[in-house]
């Protein structure tokens, strides 16, 4: 049986060099090369590769955000990092059990890593991203578009709100549908958003004013927004808070 696997490097050389190494191997098929994160996850959803070797540094989407995207996906891909990170990081790498090469990549290396690749686990990337030399917030959110998954810049977000099992991502090209637990996304971007009511996160830097209604109910005003969003009680004394801060 063939394993297919997917080459993930901003660097053309780099991928060169990684689809000689694996011609040399036997049982292994490359299915396809991408220069960014953005293509990998295109591609994977495509293809659906037994395993990616996914490049770290990467412009735009570095690899540590794009092996979270793909973990999302129903057939996820074992990943292998590679990486030309000095020791320290490697044994940090190496303490989460996850795969990497060093570069340059050496082919008895790459031929071990392909033999113990593991499926890629939600929890290890989470330990990974709390590496300092990492960040531990992604700089996208994914939608399923399709065929295709759609990357939404986190400055973009407008806000984040539940119904029923997904979650709608509205931002400033429109409102896409995702499913990831809100819990998970207020802890994540903690420093971005704040909670307006125990369905909705708003983004500090969309929010323009909170009024209160002839009713007595509060609502907080998003810029480019036509319409409000209500905030619960518990939570209007921490957004009139950032409404004083960011006036």
């Amino acid at each position: 049986m063939t394993t297919k696997v997917l080459i993930a490097d901003d660097e053309a050389p780099a991928r060169s060099r990684m689809r000689r190494l694996l011609d040399e191997l036997t049982g292994y098929e490359v299915i396809g090369e991408a220069a960014n994160g953005n293509e990998a996850l295109q591609i994977s959803l495509a293809e659906s590769p037994d395993i990616i070797l996914l490049d770290i540094r990467m412009p735009d989407m570095d690899g540590i955000e794009t092996a979270r995207h793909l973990s999302t996906l129903d057939d996820s891909p074992a990943v292998i990092f590679t990486t030309a990170f000095d020791s320290y990081a490697i044994e940090a790498f190496d303490t989460h059990a996850i795969g990497y090469l060093l570069k340059p990549v050496r082919r008895e290396k790459l031929e071990r890593a392909l033999g113990f690749a593991a499926q890629l686990a939600r929890p290890q990337i989470e330990a990974l991203g709390n590496n300092p030399q990492q960040p531990s917030t992604r700089n996208n959110i994914c939608a399923r578009h399709g065929t295709n998954l759609h990357l939404i810049p986190i400055e973009d977000v407008m806000y984040f709100q539940a119904d029923q099992k997904y979650i709608t991502v509205r931002h400033v090209h429109g409102e896409d549908l995702i499913d990831e637990p809100l819990k998970e996304l207020a802890r994540e971007f903690t420093n971005h958003f704040i909670r307006i009511h125990r369905n909705a996160l708003v983004a500090l830097t969309w929010v323009e004013r909170m009024e209160k209604t002839p009713e007595g109910q509060y609502e907080v005003w998003l810029r480019d927004c036509a319409e409000p969003l209500p905030v619960s009680r518990r939570h209007v004394t921490a957004v009139k808070a950032c409404v004083k801060k960011r006036a």
